[in-house]
């Protein structure tokens, strides 16, 4: 955009914001230290409300010492009348601390005494400072001729059409520190700062769209958008993955598998062992004759082999050998009672055996008496 363009517009922006707001004339004093910190709670919240917090914070602690110290969840519920507490809590923190590990103090007065231009650069190395923050330190703190961005301002500057999206990426509005004099800059500054706060606080609120209309009719297309219908899309979306994953793994499960017939059967068989687990021999004693009907009617095809392989499995169940280890055992229990009975037989053959001796002893004797 040509620089006369921009002067115009910007001439034309401030003129519409002082039908609609009251600028202010006077900043509060405060030292430098002060004037840094009171920007980390203004950035995004009005006049009132950022006075409000700033006082709480100098009253309700000792020193800046102990709010450098205090936790962001504290501070955030300190800092809960602005539109961005949290945001507000996490800048003031990091601010203090950058502070006191550069200065190893909370006193910056002597930093007035530098030029303007080292005192913006130490402060833009401050973690946790912005754009608005050093333009605020320098139109306040230092008398220097800046006007504060916040991220509202920009985002209306752009869709007004002051600035281009390279610019807005950039984070500036070259040429508003010229269409301003240095003399108005504050009122100008506090205009300005309620079209961001009142765009960042509702920025799809008719008062906003009727403003910005107001100074640019042909900005339809570039008013900030509700992003109510994207926001139910992305639940069926995930949906839809989700059953397009199980069905992805279900078919995986069906292409590793041989057979439907096979993966429908291991299935049945785990859950009747799940299912009966308090009684696993029963499950155990199912599991096998489930097996053996689908081995039997899976292979019909081609497979005689996958038959002849329960046939070399058979012999060992059958358990010839058993049957012949039987028959010795037979043998044997039959061949002590044979040896039994001669046992017997050689018993009476003893007793006979001494009577027959007697006998012929007392032959001998009674052939011998006579003689």
């Amino acid at each position: 955009m040509a620089s006369n363009n921009r002067a115009t517009m910007i001439a034309k922006v401030l003129k519409i914001l002082k039908r609609h707001y009251q600028p202010v004339k006077a900043q509060p004093e405060h030292s430098l230290l002060e004037h840094l910190l009171f920007a980390c709670c203004l950035e995004n919240s009005l006049l009132g409300p950022s006075t409000e917090v700033f006082e709480v914070l100098t009253k309700d602690y000792f020193d800046w010492n102990e709010v450098r110290v205090s936790s962001i969840r504290e501070l955030t519920l300190v800092m809960k009348p602005l539109n961005d507490p949290s945001e507000s809590a996490v800048r003031l923190k990091r601010v203090l601390q950058s502070v006191f590990e550069t200065h190893y103090t909370f006193d910056l007065e002597p930093m007035k005494k530098q030029n303007i231009g080292q005192t913006v650069k130490t402060i833009e190395k401050y973690n946790g400072s912005t754009p608005f923050i050093v333009s605020y330190v320098t139109q306040n703190a230092l008398g220097g001729h800046a006007i504060p961005v916040n991220g509202g301002l920009l985002e209306s500057m752009r869709v007004v059409g002051v600035i281009s999206d390279n610019e807005f990426a950039k984070g500036s509005v070259p040429g508003l520190e010229r269409a301003v004099p240095k003399s108005k800059g504050v009122e100008t500054s506090t205009l300005l700062h309620q079209l961001g706060v009142e765009l960042r606080r509702s920025p799809y609120g008719p008062k906003i769209r009727k403003l910005l209309l107001e100074i640019n009719p042909d900005c339809k297309d570039r008013l900030p958008k509700r992003p109510a219908k994207k926001a139910p899309r992305p639940a069926p979306a995930t949906a839809a993955k989700s059953t397009t994953t199980k069905s992805a793994g279900t078919a995986k499960s069906a292409g590793t598998a041989k057979s439907s017939t096979t993966a429908k059967s291991t299935t049945t068989a785990k859950s009747s062992t799940a299912t009966k687990s308090a009684k696993p021999p029963a499950a155990a004693a199912a599991s096998p004759d489930k097996k053996k009907p689908v081995q039997k009617k899976a292979p019909p095809k081609a497979p005689t082999k996958k038959k002849a392989s329960p046939k070399k499995k058979s012999p060992p169940k059958k358990k010839t050998p058993a049957k012949k280890k039987s028959a010795p055992q037979k043998t044997a229990s039959k061949s002590p009672t044979k040896k039994k009975t001669p046992k017997k037989k050689t018993k009476v053959v003893k007793k006979k055996a001494p009577a027959k001796k007697k006998a012929t002893t007392k032959k001998k004797a009674s052939q011998r008496k006579p003689k």
